[in-house]
């Protein structure tokens, strides 16, 4: 399922949405000039590798040092091409700016990475020992679709829904596709489990990141302008 657009309209500009958009095609276009064993480099010291953050102690490094804890963050910035850039802002676009709204442009910024942060323990903790940089945005984004939930259960997202080569375009309730969603990235997330899939989808970054974002929703107050009556 693709999403186009929501029913809900935004009462102000989505500002940090738009600059995490922007920010993550920058960062994406300093990928592409990269050379490839430059890129190689860069993905490995910046992106979340399992292995190197849950044995970073046990080899003597320091539990809070800068550079076990950075790529927490930076992880959420790198992709591994136009298709994974593409179909992340896509639902940081539909959903972004209404949970924006919600919270406020500050207060989404730091909701943003703190569900990314939450969405990279859990895939650290589900597969510690992968050797493989965990890079993209979407355990942040997935935190987004949970606070969407949340938020406005009674939204309709209007879907893109390929079959076979027929176009189908369908009014679906925020309720079923978020459910949906989480219940696909949960299943394979159990699905994977046992198995050396040497990279692959972080399916528990995605549902951590869901958790979190539903969590930090009902724990978050609104945006002041959402509590005042009109």
């Amino acid at each position: 399922m693709i999403p186009l657009r929501d029913t809900v309209r935004s009462r102000s500009f989505p500002i940090a949405t738009v600059t995490l958009i922007a920010a993550n095609l920058l960062v994406f276009t300093r990928e592409l000039s990269a050379s490839p064993a430059f890129l190689e480099k860069i993905l490995f010291a910046y992106g979340l590798v399992p292995e190197r953050f849950m044995q970073w102690v046990a080899i003597g490094g320091s539990p809070l040092s800068l550079w076990r804890l950075l790529p927490l963050v930076t992880c959420m910035f790198l992709h591994g091409g136009w298709l994974h850039l593409l179909g992340n802002l896509l639902y940081l676009w539909v959903f972004g700016d209404n949970v924006e709204d919600r919270l406020g442009h500050v207060r989404f910024f730091a909701f943003y990475l703190l569900c990314g942060i939450a969405a990279g323990l859990l895939q650290c903790l589900f597969d510690p020992a992968s050797p493989v940089p965990t890079i993209g945005a979407s355990g942040a984004i997935a935190g987004v679709l949970g606070a969407y939930l949340v938020s406005f259960p009674r939204a309709r997202i209007m879907t893109f829904i390929p079959i076979f080569f027929l176009p189908w375009i369908v009014e679906i309730p925020a309720v079923v596709f978020l459910a949906v969603w989480f219940l696909a990235q949960f299943g394979s997330g159990l699905l994977s489990m046992g198995r050396d899939l040497n990279g692959g989808v972080a399916w528990w970054a995605h549902v951590g990141g869901f958790l979190a974002g539903m969590i930090l929703a009902v724990i978050l107050p609104r945006a002041r302008s959402l509590r005042s009556p009109r």
